[in-house]
């Protein structure tokens, strides 16, 4: 015989007029989605917080409660339905994959409205250049914990602490007149001269020394391993001047 009883569930949030806990939020969408009656219970002050942390013995809220049990807050509410949790310390390719991406459909849409067509070449090249600009960007967000974890690995900025600060800012602006094609004599020597650096940095860091870093590529929050992307992107650089080099506009 099917049970037919309604599952419900008690939920106590942070609901103020000044903040909305977000985590709330998505934990009482989540409940609904399992199809959870959901009785919501608003903490409308700090006051009315700290009562209920202190009653329940807990640190935050949200927290839901399913047949009388506690659960707990939102990530413990995702175990409870067997779904996965987010690692804050878990490696993770996922920025850079969403860059290289937005590179790809930039140098493709930019390539079509110059030229109506998809020429390889062209596309190669500001795929590389766009891809330049964007992990440049994500790099001068914050510049000082960018420098810190440059540190870790690159030769010439651990002799010269200055040029950890000169890096995202090199690697922007040969990025910017790489996909105009302007002042080849500028971005030429440019990309050419830290993606030298930086590729004999990371293969001496990473596959002589053979230590685990994480790399500083997609700015100083990153969970990307240093390896063989930072890598790529050094030697990308010098393979685009080179070939700019080689043939000229």
């Amino acid at each position: 015989m099917t049970d037919t009883t309604p599952k419900t569930a008690e939920l106590h949030r942070m609901v103020m007029p000044e903040h909305t806990c977000p985590y709330g939020i998505k934990s009482r969408w989540l409940l609904r989605r399992k199809g959870y009656a959901v009785a919501d219970h608003w903490l409308k002050s700090r006051a009315e917080q700290d009562a209920f942390k202190a009653e329940h013995g807990v640190k935050t809220t949200p927290q839901t409660f399913v047949d009388g049990k506690r659960i707990g807050g939102y990530d413990d509410l995702r175990r409870f339905f067997g779904l996965k949790v987010a690692d804050a310390q878990a490696v993770s390719y996922v920025p850079v994959i969403a860059v290289f991406a937005a590179a790809l459909a930039l140098a493709l849409a930019t390539s079509w409205a110059t030229l109506g067509a998809l020429p390889l070449v062209h596309v190669a090249m500001s795929f590389v250049s766009i891809a330049m600009v964007l992990l440049a960007m994500l790099k001068l967000q914050d510049v000082e914990t960018f420098s810190t974890m440059f540190l870790n690995y690159d030769l010439l900025a651990r002799r010269w602490v200055p040029y950890a600060y000169f890096y995202p800012l090199a690697e922007f602006a040969a990025g910017v007149l790489m996909t105009a094609r302007a002042l080849d004599w500028l971005s030429v020597p440019l990309a050419l001269t830290i993606g030298t650096i930086g590729a004999v940095s990371v293969f001496k860091a990473v596959y002589v020394d053979k230590r685990e870093l994480k790399c500083a590529c997609v700015g100083g929050s990153s969970r990307v391993p240093l390896g063989f992307v930072s890598l790529s992107e050094n030697l990308a650089m010098v393979g685009m001047a080179a070939w700019m080099l080689l043939v000229p506009m």
